[in-house]
């Protein structure tokens, strides 16, 4: 039955190894969550095999997907199911590498699927829900810029120091930034035994700063890169701040500050940047985010 299933689920597709996977995601872009080293890596460290299927046309492969049975690969799903939720990527921006001018069915369940693939996958459904995207530098206020920078300037004024998340080992990372989540959120950051682990294994697309005041860090983001062909994707997947520096405002300036410095990085290589906060369902991402719409499978 079960294999029935998969046949009739994977009708059209083909097989392919990790490596071809890889090649088509370098040829059609895709993002975070479907970046083949972060697929490989989070798989490998939860012990689920990842099947690899192309979408083949003209003797072309024009699109790929990794799953995990019916499912997407890493989803959050299957880990809760097998008790593996050892890592968090949040409600990540899901682009599959699809060709422009391909249209295929796919048939794994997903969510938080981009627009950018909306019209090269034919079995898309509208999602209730919304992603929240970083608004572009010009796109705020002249007023939202001149706060944004003078509580940049009032922090650093008392003390406070941007420092590259990259310049402390994974453990302190996993350290800092299970500390600063308890304390902003008031419980356990999902997958904290494992989070070292993760960040060593993630340390590659691992960018931004935290901020520290008198060498103690207080406010920490994790946020990951990854470029395609054609733009560069971050996803914010949460952040940790000390309430007792609370009139700092040090994760609004600390938004600020990664915001602004992965916009400059996109534009350096000209490219458009696709800086996710995820799921739009915060006041705060309001204020930094445009609302746009997302896609399902199943």
């Amino acid at each position: 039955m079960l294999s029935h299933l998969r046949a009739w689920r994977e009708r059209g597709w083909t097989v392919i190894d990790a490596p071809t996977y890889a090649t088509v995601w370098q040829q059609y872009g895709g993002s975070v969550a479907t970046h083949p080293q972060v697929i490989a890596r989070l798989a490998g460290l939860v012990d689920i095999p990842v099947r690899y299927l192309g979408w083949q046309q003209d003797g072309n492969i024009v699109a790929a997907v990794a799953c995990w049975g019916r499912d997407l690969a890493l989803a959050k799903k299957v880990l809760k199911q097998r008790n593996r939720r050892f890592f968090d990527l949040g409600n990540a921006e899901i682009i599959l590498p699809v060709a422009q001018a391909a249209k295929v069915p796919v048939r794994q369940r997903m969510s938080y699927v981009s627009e950018l693939n909306a019209g090269r996958i034919a079995t898309l459904k509208p999602q209730a829900e919304s992603l929240a995207i970083a608004r572009a530098p010009e796109d705020y206020s002249k007023k939202f810029r001149y706060n944004q920078r003078r509580e940049q300037r009032l922090l650093e004024e008392a003390g406070g120091v941007m420092q590259p998340m990259l310049d402390f080992s994974s453990e302190d990372q996993a350290r800092i930034y299970s500390d600063l989540f308890h304390a902003r959120w008031g419980f356990d950051v999902p997958g904290k035994d494992h989070l070292a682990s993760v960040f060593k294994l993630m340390r590659e697309f691992m960018t931004g700063s935290m901020i520290l005041l008198e060498g103690k860090p207080i406010a920490a983001q994790v946020l990951y890169r990854v470029e395609s062909p054609e733009w560069v994707s971050v996803e914010y997947i949460n952040g940790g701040v000390d309430p007792a520096h609370q009139a700092l405002s040090a994760g609004s300036v600390l938004s600020f500050v990664n915001t602004q410095n992965a916009w400059a990085d996109a534009r350096a290589v000209n490219k458009p940047l696709r800086y996710s906060f995820g799921r739009s369902d915060r006041e705060y991402k309001d204020r930094w985010c445009q609302t746009v719409p997302v896609y399902r499978v199943g």
